[in-house]
């Protein structure tokens, strides 16, 4: 996958924030799939995957609709940045 920046994590929690928490950890391991997948695609073809993307979080949260960025003082949007951040940590830690 490529570089995780924090506009892929923000992406990623205002996905999130549009689906009840007991899902959140499924979805994130979903778009990290997707993104990995989409990243392999563009290393291969040397083009972005026609569904999934260019290899970014982002690319793969944006088509999602994500819910508008709240105020970084928003409790439920910083819950999420949280689990955003543990699932992007433990899909590293699983990959060595």
């Amino acid at each position: 996958m490529r570089e995780i920046t924090h506009g892929d994590m923000r992406a990623c929690a205002r996905v999130l924030l549009g689906h009840p928490r007991a899902e959140w950890a499924r979805l994130m391991a979903v778009m990290l799939s997707e993104a990995h997948c989409a990243d392999r695609y563009r290393r291969v073809f040397a083009r972005a995957h026609p569904q999934l993307g260019n290899g970014t979080l982002m690319s793969v949260a944006l088509a999602r609709a994500p819910a508008p960025e709240p105020p970084a003082s928003d409790t439920r949007y910083l819950v999420a940045l949280a689990a955003a951040t543990e699932a992007v940590l433990d899909w590293r830690a699983a990959r060595g």
